[in-house]
């Protein structure tokens, strides 16, 4: 389920990969890579989805609360706006790379 706390776990996760790359120990480190985080990252997104689709089914049934189903896309909408912020800074670390003079 995703959520601010992971979405900040995610960052913390990111940013000791980076302190990791800056110190020079990025391949000694018994860590997960960055691959692995990428993945899990957007492994949490579309189980945040999947949750708020069945929550979505359950309330069309009579199943589910309303709160319920409001928490779950609430959460979604928090796991894929992170996920895109993350993306549009790849992508634009990437294009600063590209600029650069070699």
């Amino acid at each position: 389920m995703a959520s601010p706390t992971i979405a900040a776990n995610a960052y913390a996760n990111l940013a000791r990969v980076l302190e990791n790359s800056a110190t020079g120990k990025g391949s000694e480190t018994n860590g997960p890579s960055f691959a692995a985080l990428l993945k899990d990252s957007i492994g949490s997104v579309m189980e945040s989805g999947r949750k708020s689709d069945a929550q979505t089914v359950a309330m069309a049934s009579g199943k589910a609360n309303v709160m319920d189903v409001v928490t779950a896309v609430a959460e979604t909408d928090v796991a894929v706006s992170t996920l895109v912020s993350v993306r549009d800074r790849v992508i634009q670390s990437y294009e600063d790379i590209m600029k650069m003079a070699i």
